[in-house]
């Protein structure tokens, strides 16, 4: 039997007191956050979706600190009755990392809010305005009278649409979030539907077409609801009773799956999607116990059904890899046997080459988890671990609340379906960077060996031969710009969070000098990993640049590339005649690792709050950029800092 998307099974069932939970959580309580997406990663029912809901607020209203969540100002223009969809989304957004605030405007008010710029949605303040709006909205309900109406009606639609966005933009400064269409299982020709141009499933479908190209133009976000409702069945996801009876757009049986996913959506703009794929290998990539039944014996491959189901989890964690995630084994097995069926096994799809940390031991999974984020450098919110065994699962939920662990079907032929429902990998972009992000996983074992014959820290650097290359901002790297922006937490001095509108915004103007930093050695290219934005401040009494945003890669730690980067911006800056360089270090529960930063590159403190914030300066004349194991930085440095000029 093929999953029930409706029932999110991927998730555990919330326990039987789960609201009294809930009415539990207090303001004072500490690591209220984490028992808030604790509680949020059940599967919960709409009434105790909003039980959560309501606690979330009531936290909120009593000034509790709710980290880790990431705070999210989500305002909502509904083409139709949304009510029951905004009660329910701030505890899906919590099971994704997210503290969601919701602003929800009145039904079919949307171009009266977006146009208005004193109306309710534009004074909010809002981080992005979900646009949510449907078929009966845009006028494609009802079958056009030709085919030259049906284009006219679509690009209708798609102009509404695109005029409400840059109202929008306009008015507001948020990006805005747009939803494809479902198509109402309401056929008038039966399959020749889909040949006629003007029936409305085919005037939807070709509004769907055109909607990816609208969002790339005017930097909007797509909700893919149309994919949500072809999982469960559009029969499924439309209730007419409902509809006609109060406007809602789509059933409430729907409503968890659609704020589920939604919830991702938002984890993923904050930067919160998962990272890393561990795998147990036992009756998890293959059939049978290594152990116990020998290479010969584990049932994988093709010919048999539960074969080909192994190599069908295989094949997707490889999907995943050529996208960008990163793959690690977890198993309970003798080192040397667990890698036997990757080496000699004739039908297995991966190869040890594709597992970036591979632990075969006979320690217990959490600590085998916590020894793969450390090797990765990542946090172990960045893992999700698949294991077929429930009573590993169980014992890894209560131990790391903070890893993934999806509930598994007993058929594995069901198991890449489940993978993929869940969506810990949700992503608002993608680039050349994503690919070969998990290659760069096995180069560093490389460089682990090179670190093993090296004298010190300095044989060590020289012997990589690392060259860094120096830009500002640009349209085609847009995308990976806002990537590391607002999915880098560790190292992220500020984490302000800037849509790629907003950055464009810094790209074009005069205002701010912006950088963007690439870097490679001997055994890879790392691409983009560092980013800065320098302000002027305006109200200094010398030319004085404010060091807005400072993000980095933590895959490039301990190379001398923040000095790279600070003898980048203090040369531009001296050619420009900026006399100081003013910086910030607002403290985050993540970006602890850098709360001396400033202070090792030489910067003065000036100031520092009760909760941690400090202020720093660094006077041009005084700074000299040291020697350092990089080549082409001097060059760089001066091209830079001469084009700066020259675009002035």
């Amino acid at each position: 039997m093929s999953i029930n998307h409706l029932e999110l099974p991927w998730l555990v069932g919330a326990p039987p007191d789960f609201r009294k939970a809930c009415a539990a959580l207090s303001p004072g309580d500490a690591d209220v956050g984490a028992r808030v997406q604790e509680l949020a990663s059940f599967r919960l029912t709409n009434t105790e979706a909003g039980a959560l809901g309501r606690a979330i607020e009531r936290l909120r209203s009593g000034g509790a600190s709710l980290k880790p969540l990431q705070p999210f100002k989500l305002a909502i223009l509904p083409g139709a009755t949304f009510d029951m969809v905004a009660q329910s989304l701030p505890a899906a957004a919590a099971r994704s990392g997210v503290l969601l605030d919701v602003v929800l405007a009145q039904m079919d008010q949307v171009e009266q809010q977006a146009l208005d710029p004193q109306s309710q949605v534009c004074r909010s303040g809002a981080d992005a305005v979900l646009l949510a709006v449907d078929h009966n909205w845009l006028a494609l309900a009802a079958p056009a009278h030709s085919a030259e109406d049906a284009q006219a009606r679509v690009a209708g639609a798609l102009a509404r649409l695109k005029n409400a966005m840059a109202a929008l933009s306009a008015h507001c400064g948020a990006p805005s979030v747009v939803l494809s269409l479902a198509v109402p299982p309401l056929p008038l020709f039966g399959s020749y539907d889909r040949q006629l141009a003007f029936t409305p499933r085919r005037m939807i479908e070709t509004f769907n077409v055109a909607l990816p190209e609208l969002c790339e133009a005017t930097g909007a976000i797509l909700f893919d609801a149309a994919t949500l409702a072809n999982m469960i069945g559009t029969a499924a996801w439309f209730d007419p009773r409902l509809h006609h009876l109060y406007k809602v757009p789509f059933s409430t049986q729907a409503i968890p799956l659609f704020c589920d996913a939604f919830g991702r959506l938002l984890g993923a703009i904050r930067g919160r999607s998962r990272k890393c794929l561990v795998l147990d290998l036992d009756n998890t990539c293959w059939g049978g116990v290594i152990g116990d039944d020998g290479v010969e014996n584990i049932r994988i491959g093709q010919g048999n059904p539960e074969g080909e189901a192994f190599l069908a989890i295989q094949r997707y964690a490889l999907e995943l890899k050529a996208r960008g995630i990163v793959l690690a084994v977890s198993s309970k097995n003798d080192d040397q046997v667990a890698r036997q069926p990757f080496r000699e096994h004739p039908d297995m799809l991966l190869k040890e080459s594709d597992i970036a940390v591979f632990q075969a031991n006979w320690q217990d999974k959490p600590s085998n988890l916590e020894a793969i984020a450390k090797a990765l450098n990542f946090g172990l919110d960045a893992l999700v671990f698949l294991d077929d065994n429930s009573a590993e699962r169980a014992m890894v939920r209560r131990a790391l609340p903070a890893v993934a662990v999806p509930e598994l079907p007993e058929d594995p032929a069901d198991y890449p379906a489940t993978l993929a429902a869940a969506g810990y990998f949700e992503a608002v972009s993608f680039s050349d960077e994503d690919r070969t992000r998990a290659d760069s996983y096995a180069a560093n074992a490389l460089r682990a060996e090179v670190l093993s014959r090296s004298r010190d820290l300095g044989d060590y650097l020289n012997a990589l031969e690392m060259q860094i290359h120096f830009s500002r901002f640009d349209a085609m790297n847009r995308g990976r710009i806002g990537q590391l922006i607002n999915k880098s937490n560790q190292f992220n001095l500020t984490t302000r969070r800037y849509s790629e509108a907003g950055i464009a915004r810094f790209e074009q103007g005069d205002a701010a000098f912006t950088l963007q930093v690439r870097l490679r050695d001997r055994f890879s290219d790392f691409g983009m990993i560092g980013v800065a934005i320098c302000c002027a401040d305006s109200e200094a009494a010398e030319p004085t640049w404010l060091i807005d945003t400072w993000v980095m890669s933590c895959r490039v730690l301990g190379r001398k590339v923040e000095e790279a980067m600070l003898a980048a911006i203090a040369q531009t800056a001296r050619r420009a005649g900026v006399a100081i360089l003013k910086a910030l270090y607002i403290p985050t529960s993540k970006n602890g690792m850098v709360s001396e930063h400033f202070d090792k590159l030489g910067f003065a403190r000036v100031s520092e709050t009760g909760e941690g914030e400090r202020h720093y300066r660094l006077e041009i004349a005084d700074y000299r950029a040291p020697a350092l194991p990089i080549q082409n930085l001097a060059e760089e440095c001066e091209k830079l800092s001469g084009a700066l000029l020259n675009a002035n």
